[in-house]
């Protein structure tokens, strides 16, 4: 064979060569500018993101199975494909605040805050003076019992967002209208782990210990018990040690990891933080809430 019949061959096998060979596309930009990658998924995410696509696309007409399939495509790794799922719904459904607030969601993940807040004040603004609903869950905890609602997990994920931006003056009154809101106890701990930090970040020493004071010291929790661990500590029930817990799993929580880096900020040791956040930002869990806020904390300079 001569050589350009050699080279055209050459340009044909590098043509078919499979998609998987592609180098992967980051889902995310970190607070740094640096590329976020998603793990691959496991086969039962797969099974599962696959039945709901199917369901769908059977039935493109229904908000529920709309969202499903966004839920699922989320749950792969693949955020903005999740986002353009829930972009579609948008328009199909405009009247539904749980596409916004699955939008709004996968905004915060992706460090997107702005599109966040703009989805979530929306959703927000929509279910004004509307009757809460249970939102069963995507991985069913231990106990098989979803403890969140739609109207929670809006009001939640608009403050975190704002959080996020350190605008503490508008997600304290969201906060606080989650918590007058009440709910199940594992939504309860996890707005008062965020709302006293907000009270800490703005300078609220006296209204923080006697919030702080408030919490009841045992609740009925299923899965809050990392952001149970961070209230205890800052009330000095518990050491730092404790608080990390007694297994890996605690101790490479990010929850956990960034209420003990937060509890070294606002509690004035600047180093200690730093240096916790670092480590928990080195990690791979980039989609947890607690990364996201050691990320931004670091980009703001600890501010």
């Amino acid at each position: 064979m001569n050589r350009s019949l050699l080279l055209l061959a050459g340009f044909a096998l590098l043509l078919a060569a499979p998609a998987a060979a592609q180098a992967p596309k980051p889902e995310a930009t970190s607070l740094f500018g640096k590329p976020l990658y998603s793990n691959p998924p496991s086969a039962d995410a797969l099974a599962k993101y696959e039945a709901a696509r199917k369901d769908y696309e059977a039935d493109p007409k229904s908000a529920d199975k709309l969202i499903w399939y966004g839920r699922r495509t989320a749950y792969l790794g693949r955020f903005n494909d999740a986002i353009a799922i829930f972009s579609e719904g948008v328009k199909k459904f405009p009247a539904d605040a749980r596409i916004l607030r699955h939008r709004g969601h996968r905004y915060v993940t992706t460090r997107q805050l702005d599109n966040a807040i703009a989805d979530l004040t929306k959703a927000h603004a929509m279910i004004a003076g509307k009757k809460d609903e249970v939102e069963p869950d995507g991985a069913p905890n231990a106990q098989n019992i979803p403890v969140s609602t739609l109207n929670g997990n809006i009001r939640y994920h608009l403050a975190l967002a704002y959080y996020l931006k350190h605008d503490w003056a508008k997600a304290k009154p969201i906060y606080e209208e989650d918590l007058k809101a009440g709910g199940h106890d594992d939504q309860r701990i996890a707005d008062s782990y965020w709302y006293y930090s907000v009270l800490r970040r703005m300078g609220q020493e006296k209204e923080a210990a006697a919030f702080l004071k408030s919490i009841p010291p045992k609740l009925n929790l299923i899965e809050g018990e990392p952001y149970m661990r961070v209230v205890r500590l800052a009330r000095h029930d518990i050491t730092e040690a404790q608080a990390m817990g007694d297994g890996p799993k605690g101790a490479t929580s990010p929850a956990v990891a960034y209420g003990i880096a937060n509890w070294h900020l606002y509690s004035g040791d600047r180093a200690g933080a730093e240096k916790r956040m670092r480590e928990l930002v080195a990690g791979k869990s980039w989609g947890d809430f607690g990364f996201i806020a050691a990320e931004s904390d670091l980009a703001a300079g600890l501010k």
